[in-house]
């Protein structure tokens, strides 16, 4: 395989987070990746809008959980159950946002990405619409718990909602108020109901054990937890960003773009 398309590759594994789709917000976003990183994001973006694969993955994810929620239906407990649930690659589709992001060049902008979600027009991701409201139809809850901020409750809420979602009431969307970590979030969950399952992108979405942010960290917490993937975890695919590249860059996400594109070479194991 020629040389550029192994850097592509391994870029595609190696990404920024999310940018803007109007103009206003992209001026002020810092143009600060390099042509291997932003190739790499647009190879991510094009993955998840046109690979059958991916969409055989996500139904895969969402069958499993179906038939993990169908056992524990049969085996329903004092507490009513309930489902947390993370929202962005997890059942809502960011890529387009994610490939203009690459076409421009640009890297992460939290305003860009809050004029993103007000929009509320990410699309759900294969399979997602009809497992959620399997699950409401049986009268488990789902909890939306998103480290999206309070102040974009309003897009959120209108993205759920326009989808046909199922979302009784506010309460239900736990957005970020302090803390990174959702420990805390899904405890208070835990107070009134049964949480038998967790859904994420992100393996900070399933469990405190994934709070760690190194490398070593959380693959040593992957295997010491891993009786419950496919079981109590249903983790989707996400190429394009997560925790998983912080930690390859020791979560200095301000490092020069070249400093970043040294780290993903020295990373990517290449057989010559």
């Amino acid at each position: 395989m020629k040389k550029n398309y192994l850097l592509i590759g391994a870029a595609a594994l190696l990404l920024g987070s999310c940018c803007a789709t109007k103009t206003t917000a992209v001026a002020q976003a810092p143009k600060a990746e390099s042509e291997l990183i932003a190739n790499g994001k647009l190879w991510a973006s094009f993955i998840q809008q046109n690979a059958a694969e991916y969409e055989a993955l996500c139904l895969q994810a969402f069958n499993i959980a179906k038939f993990r929620l169908d056992e524990a239906l049969a085996q329903k407990g004092s507490k009513p159950l309930a489902i947390v649930t993370d929202i962005d690659e997890t059942f809502l589709d960011n890529s387009p946002l994610e490939a203009y992001c690459a076409k421009q060049g640009l890297s992460f902008s939290q305003e860009a990405w809050e004029e993103w979600t007000a929009l509320g027009d990410a699309k759900p991701l294969a399979g997602a619409l009809e497992f959620f409201q399997y699950a409401d139809s049986k009268g488990v809850a789902v909890f939306y718990i998103t480290n999206r901020l309070e102040k974009e409750r309003e897009g959120t809420a209108k993205n759920l909602r326009k989808y046909h979602f199922p979302l009784p009431s506010d309460s239900r969307l736990i957005l970020r108020t302090a803390e990174r970590s959702k420990e805390n979030r899904r405890l208070q969950v835990a107070k009134d109901y049964d949480i038998v399952l967790l859904l994420g992108d992100n393996l900070l979405d399933l469990s405190k054990d994934f709070d760690d942010r190194t490398q070593e960290g959380r693959s040593q917490a992957v295997h010491q937890n891993r009786e419950a993937f496919g079981k109590r975890f249903i983790v989707l695919p996400n190429f394009s960003y997560g925790d998983w590249e912080g930690a390859a860059y020791g979560n200095k996400y301000s490092i020069p773009a070249e400093q970043k594109e040294s780290i993903i070479k020295n990373k990517t194991k290449a057989f010559k």
